[in-house]
C-alpha cells in the first residue's frame, strides 16, 4: 500500500495542483495590501443602509407557488420578488 498524500482542495471542492499551490505560495511571499484586504467585505452585499435582517413569513401554498412562478419568469429570486412587492405596497425605495 502506497502512502499518497491527500490532495488539497478548495472550499468549493476544486482539487489544487502543485502549480496552483506554488502560485498561491508565490503570491503570499510577495505580500498583500492589508488596507485593500480590510476594505473587502465578506458575505452578502448590503441591501440598504444597514445589514439586512431575515424576517420569517408564512405563505399559503397558492401564494408561494405564485411567487416562485413570478421569480422564475423574471429570472430572479423569490426574496427579490417579495422585497419588490413590499416596496411597492409600502411605497418606499
Amino acid at each position: 500500500m502506497t502512502d499518497r498524500p491527500k490532495p488539497y482542495t478548495t472550499k468549493t471542492g476544486r482539487v489544487l495542483s502543485d502549480a496552483d499551490i506554488e502560485a498561491l505560495a508565490d503570491e503570499a511571499e510577495r505580500g498583500y495590501d492589508v488596507e485593500d484586504l480590510k476594505r473587502r467585505r465578506r458575505g452578502r452585499p448590503m441591501l440598504g443602509s444597514a445589514p439586512a435582517e431575515v424576517v420569517p413569513v408564512r405563505l399559503d401554498p397558492e401564494l408561494k407557488r405564485a411567487v416562485e412562478t413570478r421569480a422564475k419568469d423574471a429570472e430572479t429570486t423569490v426574496s427579490e420578488i417579495i422585497r419588490e412587492a413590499l416596496r411597492r405596497f409600502l411605497e418606499v425605495a
